[in-house]
């Protein structure tokens, strides 16, 4: 059983932000041995994110706040506010504009390593 707190993310090093803009902890990463990550990430008001997960398949969750999803390739827009879920199945690029405050769970398969950055892209490289 695997059980931890902010804290402890923060101690294993399984933790980044950019101050202003958004944070990330990752829970579970690939050393856990479960085959995924799950992370809980912010998202400050009027950021304006351009993602493209090349290597990783993500679900996510809003749990608080508003955005605006947007399908790069296809223009479509998706509103999102609490109880939403997305998932770039597809390696779907993608934005995520935060109208206020967001606080959402993620997980990505494969799993993380845990001290990953986002490349020139918006991706993750290969673990």
């Amino acid at each position: 059983m695997i059980v931890r707190s902010l804290e402890d993310v923060k101690a294993l090093g399984g933790f980044g932000e950019k101050q202003g803009v958004w944070s990330s902890a990752r829970y579970l990463l690939q050393s856990d041995d479960v085959g995924f990550t799950v992370t809980m990430t912010t998202v400050a008001a009027g950021q304006s994110l351009e993602l493209e997960y090349k290597n990783h398949v993500e679900a996510n969750l809003l749990i608080e706040g508003e955005a605006m999803l947007t399908d790069t390739g296809t223009g479509t827009e998706y509103p999102l506010g609490p109880g939403a879920m997305y998932a770039l199945d597809k390696h779907d690029r993608h934005r995520l504009f935060a109208v206020s405050d967001l606080k959402l769970v993620c997980v990505f398969s494969p799993a993380l390593i845990g001290n990953e950055s986002h490349d020139e892209d918006g991706s993750y490289p290969a673990a």
